[in-house]
């Protein structure tokens, strides 16, 4: 039987996103089969770096193209940049379903979900970039989450409060008014996929808090405190608001939390 830390390796280490994404396909299928064994494979990763295109060009975010939507080519950035993330987010799912290799079963039927359900955005924005003539690479793009998952790759408790509770939280609380940037335009086929997207994302977010939760459980540790903590470790309590409080109630998130985070914004 093949091995499901093995298989999605494979996939991570993958450089070109057809076939990355075709690959997470044949995984979450052969998953949903009971044709992946979870058979702990030490030796991998052994690195934490993630298979991606020569394009796009890697640079800082103040280097990064403006995006006003008023023009295609605005518009074209701003999805582009959105690709770049959905990308990113395809190798995130993966390297959580490879790396943390002790975790209960349902935890590898929520990332093996998460990965084929990123791939699945990431080709739907991909095609909005090809119906105003680009493609992905197309425009420089920067590595912020990457970064923060070679920053969180020693513990997954660590990894789900910062990447789905932070980075991908964050996704929540920014897309509705993206979507109303694009519907101000007249762009409804962008903000359809938009729509399909934030939908998602909720349950994926809540996956995070859930295995967030488990772990903290299983360790003794109290998780509000537990999760301030590590934001301001890791990221100097640098939050930004607003938020948007109904998808992250609906991600598990507490009012509590909500509170805090607010007081928080602007520091």
């Amino acid at each position: 039987m093949n091995n499901l830390f093995q298989s999605a390796y494979e996939c991570l280490k993958e450089n070109d996103p057809a076939c990355k994404t075709d690959a997470v396909g044949a995984l979450a299928g052969a998953w949903r089969r009971g044709e992946l064994a979870l058979d702990p494979r030490p030796e991998i990763p052994a690195d934490d770096a993630a298979g991606r295109p020569d394009r796009p060009e890697l640079v800082a975010p103040r280097l990064l193209h403006k995006r006003r939507l008023g023009t295609v080519e605005g518009r074209a950035a701003m999805i582009h940049a959105i690709a770049h993330i959905e990308f990113n987010a395809i190798n995130l799912a993966l390297d959580a379903l490879c790396r943390f290799q002790q975790m209960p079963r349902g935890y590898y039927d929520d990332w093996v979900r998460v990965a084929e359900e990123e791939a699945f955005h990431f080709g739907l924005v991909q095609q909005r970039l090809r119906d105003l003539g680009h493609a992905y690479g197309d425009f420089p793009a920067h590595d912020g989450l990457w970064e923060l998952a070679r920053q969180t790759a020693h513990d997954p408790l660590v990894r789900m409060a910062l990447v789905p509770r932070v980075m991908e939280a964050r996704g929540l609380d920014v897309t509705p008014g993206i979507m109303e940037k694009f519907r101000a335009v007249g762009d409804d086929e962008t903000v359809a996929v938009l729509e399909i997207i934030l939908r998602d994302e909720i349950c994926h977010v809540e996956a995070g808090s859930r295995w967030f939760h488990h772990l903290c459980e299983q360790r003794g540790l109290e998780p509000e405190a537990t999760y301030f903590g590590l934001l301001s470790r890791y990221l100097h309590n640098r939050i930004s608001c607003p938020l948007h409080r109904q998808a992250r109630l609906q991600a598990g998130f507490s009012p509590a939390e909500l509170e805090h985070l607010e007081r928080l914004c602007g520091n």
